[in-house]
């Protein structure tokens, strides 16, 4: 005996169902997988972030490194300059520290016979004579004089000259004389001429007798 089966429920209601549940079933799995990209995504993010923060922290760390040690070499570089400058100072003192006995010396040389000096006056590098000469001939070859170019003056100037009764003597009669005044340039040496100089002044130049 043959049993026939009919299925007396709505078909199309079961199937609609069932498409529903998938339906549901693929949104739910879509959440999921959405929730757990964005996890993931957070989670590399997160590690990203923290190795930057980590390079940022190293980076300052090593410009505060550099900053105190630009700071040790401006304050290296300062000791240098000042160390530079007090040996200069020496250096400057130890070229000066002859320079009266050259200054006195071709005076000695360069005065001629009939020059008299009465006062002489260093203002730094510029020296002002004074004096009186038997004659302005003789004033003009003391002029002469130090204008030769291996002394230590150089640049000779005639400031004033005038001419004045000198008082007699005994046994000699009033004489008119000439009374003068110049500057010249003191000559300033490198530390190595001025020792070379102490050693071997400027040759002796012979005195004109006018």
């Amino acid at each position: 005996m043959n049993i026939v089966l009919i299925n007396l429920l709505p078909h199309r209601d079961a199937k609609r169902k069932k498409r529903r549940e998938a339906f549901y079933a693929g949104v739910f799995a879509s959440i999921v997988l959405g929730g757990l990209v964005l996890a993931l995504g957070y989670t590399v993010l997160s590690e990203m972030i923290t190795q930057q923060q980590s390079r940022n922290d190293f980076l300052k760390a090593e410009n505060a490194k550099l900053d105190s040690q630009i700071k040790d070499i401006a304050s290296l570089k300062a000791e240098i300059e000042a160390l530079r400058a007090r040996q200069d100072a020496v250096e400057g003192l130890q070229a000066d520290r002859n320079l009266p006995v050259h200054l006195f010396d071709d005076l000695t040389k360069d005065t001629p016979t009939g020059v008299q000096l009465s006062q002489i006056r260093q203002d730094g590098a510029t020296v002002l004579i004074q004096g009186v000469a038997l004659s302005q001939e003789r004033v003009a070859d003391f002029l002469r004089n130090l204008s030769r170019p291996d002394g230590w003056l150089e640049k000779p100037e005639l400031i004033e000259i005038r001419s004045q009764i000198a008082p007699a003597a005994a046994g000699n009669a009033a004489r008119v004389v000439a009374q003068f005044q110049l500057r010249a340039t003191l000559k300033r040496p490198t530390p190595a001429g001025a020792a070379s100089g102490a050693t071997s002044g400027p040759a002796p130049m012979a005195k004109n007798p006018s």
